[in-house]
């Protein structure tokens, strides 16, 4: 079939039932979507880098999640207490990146959200800890440091994904 030949809007298959967006208006939203948002490899890239990354990495779950793991470095500071200690563990000369527990929360979307409100500029890590630590990345409990082999749905085992 050739790929470019017209399909009736009846017939036409879910994924182009509504069109592409043009080049430029799709360059615009995938821009401003890298704007507000971090890959889970690029943090931990940026961390292991050595020296200061430029951002500071904000878990935004209870005490609770935090004790069973976090990222190394990372500050603690619960969702639900950003606007009364937001402004003085936090620098507003830093960027700051939100994280949850993954995908399928939106924990550090609320948080980056008060953040925003309160003048912070930020993004939010996509995949949350759940992806930090599927994708093979030290990580801190209370008991100390952890890390689990990368799994290979969602990280390339002993390679680069090539992003």
């Amino acid at each position: 079939m050739n790929p470019s030949a017209t399909v009736s809007a009846g017939s036409a298959n879910p994924v182009l039932r509504v069109a592409p967006a043009a080049p430029a208006e799709a360059a615009a939203h995938f821009r401003a979507s890298l704007a507000f948002h971090a890959d889970v490899s690029d943090v931990a890239a940026a961390l292991a880098a050595g020296g200061h990354p430029g951002f500071v990495v904000l878990d935004t779950r209870s005490t609770e999640s935090w004790d069973q793991g976090h990222i190394p470095g990372s500050v603690h500071l619960p969702t639900a207490l950003i606007p009364e200690q937001a402004e003085r563990l936090l620098d507003k000369a830093l960027p700051v990146v939100t994280y949850c527990w993954g995908p399928a929360c939106n924990g550090a979307a609320r948080a980056a959200l008060a953040l925003a409100e309160l003048g912070f500029q930020v993004k939010e890590m996509l995949g949350g800890f759940e992806y930090w630590a599927r994708e093979g990345f030290a990580y801190e409990t209370w008991q100390g440091e952890e890390s689990r082999p990368a799994d290979p749905l969602t990280a390339p085992v002993g390679g680069d994904c090539g992003c």
